[in-house]
């Protein structure tokens, strides 16, 4: 390749995309739009759980407790991560396992999206199937989950993005682009 001749286009393909971070971070609506930009399927480890279940995750909560429903969770990100060409949007907990980070570090691009507790706060208000969140001050909750995953969401990202106010589908171009970014390879120099 000469000097004048552009880099070659690096398509995304086969690569999973993975989104982390806490609830009401955008995961399940940036994780849609990004795999209609990208051609990729879109799986929500959540839904999944429920898809296999027959019940909602709130329930699984009150019958098996939070360590019976982080099994579950880690049960299905094996499964999910044998797929290929997917946009995958896990659990805000799916990072508290060692071994559900190596996982998932493992399966593809991992992308931290990064919101304030504030947005979280305000995005998660009017929702009641988040079992971690019903409690007579969610605001509290949300910083404490949110002090204790920061550390290990950064720990398991390729990229981290924050949300901060834009649309879905304007973070959904500013994710491709970054990924883009990562993904071309730089031009050869010339002596």
């Amino acid at each position: 390749m000469n000097a004048t001749e552009p880099p070659p286009q690096f398509v995304i393909s086969g690569e999973n995309i993975i989104l982390v971070g806490l609830m009401g971070a955008g995961k399940t609506s940036v994780g849609k739009a990004l795999a209609r930009i990208l051609g990729k399927t879109f799986v929500d480890s959540d839904q999944e759980i429920e898809r296999a279940t027959g019940v909602r995750i709130p329930h699984i909560f009150e019958i098996e407790g939070e360590a019976g429903f982080r099994a579950r969770e880690s049960k299905m990100l094996v499964e999910l991560a044998q797929l290929r060409n997917i946009v995958l949007a896990t659990g805000g907990g799916a990072v508290l396992a060692k071994a559900n980070r190596d996982l998932l570090a493992a399966s593809g691009t991992v992308i931290y999206l990064h919101a304030p507790v504030r947005s979280l706060v305000k995005r998660t208000r009017r929702d009641r199937n988040r079992p971690l969140l019903q409690v007579p001050d969610p605001a509290a909750k949300l910083t404490v989950l949110y002090e204790q995953r920061d550390p290990l969401y950064r720990e398991v990202a390729h990229l981290i993005v924050d949300t901060g106010d834009q649309s879905v589908r304007v973070l959904a171009g500013q994710i491709e682009a970054k990924l883009h970014e990562l993904t071309t390879p730089a031009a050869p120099t010339t002596t």
